[in-house]
């Protein structure tokens, strides 16, 4: 297999079971790996016996640490980078990176394995031919409303990460802008309380004011005017 100076390693979104075996061996062969919480990643390197020295990279450093990083790569250091969980770059650390490897002329591929996104639109019974992710959803009820507002227009499924903390009002957003839209709310993918609710949003909105809600959130709001045929849209 083709060797390559940096990786951007997928790793599991909560089930530890999730891990590739080329992730794994690529973990173990590089030189360095750089993750967001050396903490959380130091459980993973336990459970599959890596031992491969850890660096911070996160949002808060990394344009202080990333002309270091280029220049033990251009000496020959390989390293990786690795999340909390996930695709790296995807609502996550990395995309400054990848710009600065590329203007560098190092060479560079990504390992792939679980993301939230895809896990969350195959559960959601909406149309999977055509999506748009949109990242964390907006905290400020009027940025909120614009983005809500945004995605309601468009024709696909549309995928937003969002807190437990304000999944409540997300949703009394949504039925404020859209109506009664269906949703799909996914919770804790792939751990053990994992949780799916569908339905128009006013359903949702009374589930989560009786139960509250715990865990990592995707939201999924159906897109306009798709006409379902064999499975899809």
């Amino acid at each position: 297999m083709r060797s390559f100076q940096f990786y951007f390693v997928s790793t599991p979104i909560g089930n530890l079971g999730d891990f590739s075996e080329r992730a794994i061996d690529t973990l173990k062969d590089v030189d360095v790996v750089l993750a967001e919480d050396k903490r959380k990643t130091g459980i993973l390197f336990s459970r599959y016996g890596i031992s491969t020295k850890l660096r911070s990279y996160h949002d808060h450093n990394k344009t202080r640490v990333t002309s270091d990083i280029i220049a033990e790569l251009n000496e020959g250091t390989r390293m990786a980078l690795v999340t909390d969980g996930g695709t790296p770059v995807i609502s996550d650390p990395g995309f400054y990176l990848v710009r600065e490897l590329i203007k560098s002329e190092i060479e560079f591929t990504a390992v792939p394995g679980p993301t939230a996104v895809i896990d969350a639109l195959v559960l959601s019974g909406f149309p999977p031919d055509r999506f748009a992710f949109f990242g964390y959803m907006q905290k400020k009820n009027g940025k909120k409303e614009k983005l809500i507002r945004e995605a309601g227009k468009r024709r696909e499924t549309a995928i937003f990460f969002e807190s437990p903390y304000r999944l409540l009002k997300t949703l009394e957003s949504i039925k404020k802008v859209l109506g009664d839209r269906e949703v799909v709310v996914v919770r804790e993918l792939t751990k053990r309380y994992e949780d799916v609710q569908r339905g128009p949003v006013s359903e949702l909105i009374e589930h989560y004011s009786a139960r509250g809600v715990k865990g990592e959130i995707t939201l999924l709001i159906k897109g306009i005017g798709r006409r379902e045929k064999n499975g899809s849209s």
